[in-house]
């Protein structure tokens, strides 16, 4: 099946293993990107863009390789300290390319979050396409003892994902489900 979608101009995504008629992307994005996504959409391994905005910034990478790890580690670039229920925004000191049709994920890292309660604020956040500022993490300390953060520390970790570009309309009515209208904790008891 998957020869028989791709003979017809589909693209089956790398990450989600979803097919994408490629022309539908390359009608938005204009003929002058065309090569380029087809590459990101077709290719096992993104090559991506990233710019050193401090000098002890680090490249986003895999602790144990793509193979067996979605995330990449995020480091800090500067000290924080954190208070118990205190938050703040952590600078990584990179800023990143991400091509159309992709989306970075910031997460938390598991370690910190069992360890000391260290988590995001906003997990987890998004890293639009379009955006080419610092990469900045939203720590929170829900622990109750004070944590710091250090120079250097994997603070998060970063996912590359794609997205659908979705359009909406408004209709008189939905097709029925299921569930419909069963919302939170409707599958409990």
């Amino acid at each position: 099946m998957a020869n028989c979608l791709a003979g017809m101009g589909f693209l089956q995504s790398v990450t989600t293993g979803v097919f994408v008629r490629h022309e539908s992307i390359l009608e938005r994005l204009g003929r002058g990107r065309r090569s380029g996504i087809i590459a990101h959409l077709s290719s096992p391994s993104l090559q991506l863009r990233a710019k050193k905005l401090h000098p002890d910034a680090k490249l986003p990478r895999f602790a144990h390789g793509a193979e067996e790890d979605a995330g990449m580690d995020l480091y800090a670039v500067e000290s924080v300290v954190l208070p118990p229920g205190g938050r703040a925004s952590v600078g990584c000191g990179i800023a990143l390319e991400i091509p159309p049709g992709y989306e970075g994920q910031i997460r938390p890292r598991s370690g910190l979050a069992f360890k000391h309660g260290v988590t995001l604020v906003n997990a987890p956040g998004t890293i639009d396409p379009g955006y080419r500022g610092e990469i900045r993490v939203l720590l929170i300390n829900l622990g109750q003892d004070e944590y710091t953060v250090e120079p250097g520390e994997r603070v998060a970790q970063l996912v590359i994902g794609t997205y659908a570009a979705a359009e909406w309309n408004w209709v008189e009515s939905l097709d029925d489900s299921d569930r419909s209208d069963g919302g939170f904790g409707s599958t409990g008891s």
